[in-house]
């Protein structure tokens, strides 16, 4: 398919160009994340949808892979940094230095001025240094010395997380944790496509079969296409109670969580070729979006109990309304 002349002219054929692009891009992208269909399509979606992506797991199951593909399919710049306890907040976000010439102090910014950053091993990074990360993943800016740097645009956050109970992690606040629209879990793959990855036939050594689908503007009228999915009154009422139940339940749920689940829900609804979205599209996203945002009662679940908890509200909240 070939692009339209003028891709800034929102037009069915515009729309039509940038979702087979998508599609094209998510097809090779499985082809080298192999069996983890579901979440590179959710992880695709959470680009779309301006989001941030968080993937908890052991290491060595493809999590890096995965960033780094989506890097390739965005085409933009990508910046890698490895969490390690000792690394500072300037590390991340950069430092003023002085300009012995200009008589100065000049910004030389740091690897979040990227559009595509993969935080490894987040949860190795000490708290001081995470809290860095809170005004970058919300605002897109840096805020230094009363001066605001803005990040490029599009800016894409794919972190990394190991079990916490191993050596050297910290627990992500929950402030931090609501920063990411979307958690996903790789886990180990099976028999064929560990054999895939084991002849060299995907997996990292197959990361440069990956191009860009899409240029950095494509990409931005893409995810304004996907904001623009359209949500009735009923579908809105429907979010609005899984939302309350959620929180009756003693669960955190903050507005912002609620923006993001939509916008994940969105992004799939445009995926498939609609410009609207249904009650599927918010139950295929529910506990993707909300599995990794605080606590369902007293003690802190794990992850696939919550997982369980929040499928059970799934499966109890009528889609219909009822007095």
């Amino acid at each position: 398919m070939t692009a339209p002349s003028n891709l800034a002219l929102s037009s069915p054929e515009r729309t039509a160009y940038l979702r087979a692009q998508a599609r094209l891009g998510l097809d090779a992208l499985q082809k080298v994340v192999v069996g983890k269909d579901p979440q590179v399509r959710r992880a695709l979606a959470t680009l779309l949808s301006g989001g941030h992506l968080l993937l908890e797991d052991l290491p060595g199951v493809g999590k890096t892979t995965l960033a780094r593909g989506l890097s390739k399919l965005l085409g933009g710049g990508f910046q890698r940094v490895q969490g390690t306890n000792d690394l500072l907040p300037s590390d991340l976000l950069g430092v003023q230095l002085w300009d012995s010439e200009a008589k100065t102090f000049r910004f030389h910014p740091g690897p979040v001025f990227t559009n595509v950053l993969l935080m490894d091993e987040l949860n190795r990074i000490g708290p001081k240094t995470q809290s860095a990360l809170l005004e970058v993943m919300v605002e897109g800016q840096v805020s230094l010395e009363r001066e605001t740097h803005p990040l490029p645009d599009p800016f894409f956050v794919v972190a990394t997380q190991n079990p916490l109970d191993h050596a050297g992690t910290f627990p992500l606040p929950e402030s931090q944790l609501d920063r990411f629209a979307c958690v996903l879990h790789l886990g180990y793959p099976d028999r064929e496509a560990e054999r895939l990855v084991l002849t060299g036939r995907a997996g990292a050594k197959r990361l440069d079969d990956i191009e860009p689908v899409l240029d950095l503007t494509a990409w931005r009228l893409a995810r304004a296409d996907v904001l623009a999915v359209k949500l009735s009154e009923a579908v809105l009422d429907y979010a609005a109670r899984m939302v309350a139940r959620v929180r009756d339940d003693g669960g955190f749920c903050s507005t912002r969580a609620a923006q993001h689940w939509i916008a994940l829900a969105q992004a799939e609804a445009w995926l498939e070729g609609r410009d609207f979205l249904t009650p599927d599209d918010l139950q295929g996203c529910f506990t993707d979006a909300m599995a990794h945002r605080g606590t369902l009662d007293d003690r802190r679940l794990s992850r696939s109990d919550r997982r369980e908890h929040l499928q059970r509200v799934v499966q109890e909240i009528p889609v219909g309304w009822k007095p």
